[in-house]
């Protein structure tokens, strides 16, 4: 399948920070021209078609997620959604949150801010030597009677090391321990079923493999744990009959909607729903497949090169669609600049380089990115 049309990028640069910030498709960017000149024209004649807009996303995140509608919510980025689950639960003194010591700072902030109730943060090193082959059975180690919730990355950001959602999930259904997620490194790449995982809360922004803009986002919270979860933050939106504003009582949603406190981000759904549309059209399957080939290709040609270390995951089965890649003969700083300047825009990330590419990139334009990264390192 040709996809050129969808992403002009993919001819002018070596987009490979997809693990950063996505271009949009063509698809994002007609949809926010489009309701950018229909709100210079005529305001919020046509409200109504928003809603309409905001509710298709909603629709389009839950199919990602093999999810209701009514468990969606739609949020700010992806700290908030974490922040709704570590404020909304009612915490006891001597409950602990269990996660790994290599998260994203999103993904321990907001269980760090918990010491002040008492509750205590178990950082597993799951990437340990001695944890190679199980890396999921540190962390399942380090829980015990007083542990409420196990919160990790889908995918860690530095490297691209999966975890396996479904072994957690069900340690923890069986454990009565909460499960949250943090997809941002995932959705969009790869799929995600929150009912086979047994996953009771996922935050995810749009902006990265999900291919929308900063500033939107999906909240999921699992039916069951709706009534635990209390809102914390308040606003006319979140209520049941929200453009009822005279009355007195007030019931806030039973569904997701309960934590959408106040006017949404059309703009930023606008565009996220149209970038959804695509992955959607393509298949998730497909987008997987085809962001793993481009990944391969990318991890095959580096090992290739003698000025490279490849420093991604050694097990296939904990593999995405980053690379990460050190320098042998030349600095990371030096080499990550050079790649800049020769039109290839990726990321630096613990002592290396990381490389994310997306369905969407032809092979032999991330064939000549490759050639071009090891020619860098030899210099």
């Amino acid at each position: 399948m040709d996809f050129s049309h969808q992403f002009p990028s993919s001819e002018r640069l070596h987009y490979l920070n997809h693990a950063a910030i996505s271009p949009w498709p063509r698809a994002s960017a007609d949809a926010v021209q489009q309701f950018a000149e229909e709100n210079a024209l005529q305001g919020g004649l046509d409200y109504a078609r928003w809603m309409g807009t905001e509710q298709r996303c909603r629709e389009r995140y839950a199919a990602l997620l093999n999810a209701a509608a009514e468990d969606i919510a739609l949020v700010k980025n992806t700290s908030e959604g974490l922040s709704f689950i570590a404020n909304g639960l009612s915490w006891q003194a001597g409950d602990n949150v269990v996660l790994p010591d290599c998260e994203f700072p999103s993904n321990w902030l907001a269980w760090d801010a918990l010491r002040r109730h008492g509750v205590e943060l178990r950082q597993v090193a799951i990437q340990s030597p001695q944890h190679v082959e199980q890396p999921e059975q540190a962390l399942l180690d380090a829980c015990d009677e007083h542990t409420r919730l196990l919160a990790v990355s889908a995918v860690q950001y530095r490297d691209g090391f999966r975890l396996d959602l479904g072994t957690l999930g069900r340690f923890c259904q069986q454990h009565d321990i909460l499960f949250s997620v943090d997809a941002i490194q995932q959705l969009g790449m790869l799929p995600l079923d929150v009912q086979a995982c047994h996953i009771d809360f996922v935050s995810a922004d749009a902006h990265k493999w999900l291919l929308g803009p900063e500033g939107q986002a999906v909240f999921y919270c699992a039916p069951a744990q709706r009534p635990r979860l209390q809102p914390s933050q308040y606003g006319w939106k979140q209520y049941e009959e929200p453009f009822d504003f005279d009355r007195q009582h007030w019931q806030p949603s039973s569904t997701g909607k309960r934590y959408e406190p106040g006017s949404p981000n059309s703009l930023g759904i606008c565009a996220a729903d149209a970038a959804l549309g695509v992955l959607l059209e393509v298949g998730m399957d497909e987008v997987a497949r085809l962001a793993m080939a481009n990944a391969e290709l990318l991890r095959t040609r580096l090992a290739a090169c003698a000025g490279v270390a490849v420093s991604t995951p050694a097990l296939p089965r904990q593999r995405t669609a980053i690379v990460n890649f050190r320098p042998l003969q030349r600095s990371a700083d030096e080499v990550y600049r050079h790649l800049l300047q020769q039109g290839i825009f990726c990321a630096q990330r613990g002592q290396g380089i990381r490389l994310s590419a997306h369905f969407y990139q032809r092979p032999e334009r991330i064939a000549e990115a490759a050639e071009l990264i090891c020619a860098a390192c030899k210099h």
